[in-house]
């Protein structure tokens, strides 16, 4: 079994959302948002901090995996988010946990099939693949994609490397 932390940074809302993997099966364990009150940005991001090592500590994930930042038409919001996103990549690494990062075109395709999918299309797929009987708040649906993401490549990755016999070590090829 493998617990995967996804996270949907945002300086006033932080998606997350805890799945667990159990063979091919994704199980939901938890979701959500961390909200920030209306502050400074150092006071926001601190919440950010605090709420995601409350996470780490309370659901101890085996990896992670965070949406990358996309341009915003605003410069500013595109700044405040990559410092969330910063904020959020800095709690993780502090406990030397696995992380990855996928784009936000990268997880629509993962989860509904096309990059270009509306919210709502990831939100419906979401509920459908984890079986939630009501669809997860945005936020929280975005970070449960990210967790889903993860998860399918993550699976790809170790269908397509070859299974070697027991006690058979693969040697690294040096440079």
């Amino acid at each position: 079994m493998t617990r995967i932390l996804g996270i949907d940074p945002g300086s006033r809302l932080t998606g997350f959302g805890i799945i667990e993997m159990q063979g091919s099966r994704a199980l939901w364990i938890s979701s959500g948002c961390i909200r920030t009150a209306d502050g400074t940005l150092d006071t926001r991001l601190k919440t950010i901090c605090q709420g995601l090592e409350a996470l780490l500590e309370e659901h101890r994930p085996d990896e992670v995996a965070v949406e990358q930042v996309f341009m915003h038409r605003n410069a500013d919001s595109a700044l405040k988010l990559g410092q969330a996103r910063g904020a959020a990549i800095s709690t993780v690494a502090l406990r030397s946990l696995p992380m990855s990062e996928y784009s936000p075109t990268e997880i629509k395709k993962a989860i509904v099939g096309k990059g270009s999918a509306a919210k709502a299309q990831v939100q419906h797929m979401v509920q459908h693949l984890l079986g939630l009987n009501k669809l997860p708040q945005e936020d929280a649906a975005d970070a449960l994609a990210v967790a889903l993401c993860h998860a399918h490549l993550r699976q790809s990755m170790q269908q397509l490397s070859p299974r070697l016999p027991a006690g058979v070590r693969r040697l690294r090829r040096r440079r």
